[in-house]
Order: C-alpha cells, then sequence, then structure tokens
C-alpha cells in the first residue's frame, strides 16, 4: 500500500469529521398565516391567474396573454413569490399537522414553480394550464383548513 492509499484514507477521515451536525436553520414566520395569504400569496397568485384568459362575448373574443418581456417578468415573479410563500407555510408553527399540511404547502410550491418556468418559457397555454392546477392546491387546501 503506497501513499496515495493512506493520503485518500486520511481525506475521508478528516471530511468526516468536518461536517456539521444536521441542525435546522433559525428561520422564524414574520407574519401570521392569514396574514401571508393576504398580503402575499393572494396578490401573487392573482397577478398569474389574470395573465392568461380567454373571454367570449357578443362583441368577439378577447384574449388576454402577457405581451411584452416586463409583462412576462411580473407574472414569473409572482410565480415564484408564490412558490416562496409556500416554503414560508413550512415552517412552524404552521406545519402543526404534519404530513398534510406539508403536501398541501408542496403542491402549491410545485405548481407555482412550474408556473414561473411557463412564464420564462413565453408559453401561455402552459401558464394556463398550471395556473389551474396552482388553484387547485390552494382550494384543496383552503378546504381542509379555513374556517370562517
Amino acid at each position: 500500500m503506497g501513499a496515495g492509499w493512506w493520503l485518500a484514507a486520511m481525506c475521508v477521515v478528516l471530511a468526516a469529521g468536518c461536517r456539521t451536525a444536521d441542525v435546522p436553520a433559525p428561520f422564524t414566520p414574520v407574519m401570521g398565516t392569514r396574514e401571508l395569504m393576504q398580503s402575499v400569496l393572494n396578490p401573487n397568485a392573482g397577478v398569474v391567474w389574470r395573465s392568461v384568459s380567454t373571454v367570449v362575448t357578443t362583441a368577439g373574443i378577447d384574449e388576454m396573454r402577457p405581451q411584452s418581456d416586463d409583462e412576462w417578468l411580473r407574472v414569473r415573479n409572482a410565480a415564484v413569490t408564490v412558490a416562496k410563500a409556500g416554503n414560508q407555510l413550512m415552517l412552524s408553527p404552521r406545519a402543526s399537522d404534519g404530513s398534510r399540511w406539508m403536501k398541501a404547502a408542496q403542491a402549491l410550491i410545485d405548481t407555482s414553480t412550474a408556473a414561473a418556468r411557463a412564464a420564462e418559457a413565453r408559453n401561455a397555454d402552459q401558464l394556463f394550464t398550471v395556473g389551474g392546477e396552482m388553484y387547485s392546491a390552494c382550494l384543496n387546501c383552503h378546504e381542509n383548513y379555513m374556517s370562517e
């Protein structure tokens, strides 16, 4: 066994010794769930949902789609903000019932991330589809957790 083996073994030992303990980061929610919904999630989800639509009237068909770079960027940023707020929903004390709540928050993150990718690709049809999936994720959570 040459010096190369010994050097490799020492690197493994040193690397193992340098690992930090798996300690969760000290995150703190800065607002309650209702305030997070009202001030962050609802307005930004609305940007995504209103970005693509087709309205049929007696006067004709009105297609709404982002047109400019700024409009596409606004939709993308709104979707990213919703995804980031989904992460906030996973913080304690909000995630008090465990897996059901976490699955609902993850669905919000996944669908809003897909909406951001659709906006980046300037794919209005995909944005419409994932916007509907994002709405379903929101509705599912509201049906389980919103009390009047």
